[in-house]
């Protein structure tokens, strides 16, 4: 988004980073407040319509949750800020899902008792989570697939397990 938004201007790229420069005036007590708007001079309008045309740009370029995040924002710096925290609390969240889907899949066992169909399904559970769940982008995570079938505890385990159509078969003794 950077590289966009700097190629429309360069300006707009400014008010982002160190933030809007909005018309303010001095009140009798020595505040700084907003300036009214029927007191706006032609840079005052000049500055509101980059801050605004700013806000346009991130608007149409987020998708409708990043909408909702940012919507009440009344700067684009601001704005921005909000996104970059909200994105690094979802790539945590994804990345503490990840380990956990691992781990899962790391010590998958098939316990006493368990039924191969129930089993299965546990299993298929757990790599169709890793298939759907993304990977975030900020981390260098690569995920290895290996499969092994470990012996359960009882003595009499003895299964054979159809993959595919194509017959092929994992066999376990």
């Amino acid at each position: 988004m950077t590289i966009f938004i700097q190629s429309l201007d360069y300006n707009l790229w400014d008010l982002i980073v160190n933030g809007p420069r909005l018309p303010t005036t001095t009140n009798e007590s020595g505040e700084t407040i907003s300036k009214p708007r029927t007191s706006y001079n032609d840079e005052d309008r000049k500055r509101v319509q980059m801050n605004a045309k700013t806000k346009h740009v991130i608007m149409c370029a987020i998708n409708s949750n990043d909408f909702n995040k940012v919507s009440s924002c009344i700067s684009t710096k601001e704005m921005c800020d909000r996104l970059e925290v909200t994105n690094e609390i979802t790539n945590q969240v994804e990345e503490a899902k990840v380990s956990m889907l691992v781990c899962e899949y790391e010590i998958f066992i098939m316990h006493e008792n368990e039924d191969i169909k129930i089993m299965f399904t546990r299993f298929t559970n757990i790599t169709n989570a890793l298939h759907v769940t993304p990977v975030p982008t900020k981390t260098n995570a690569t995920i290895t697939w290996q499969v092994s079938f470990r012996k359960p505890p009882c003595d009499n385990f003895k299964t054979s397990l159809k993959i595919s159509s194509n017959h092929r078969h994992i066999k376990s003794s």
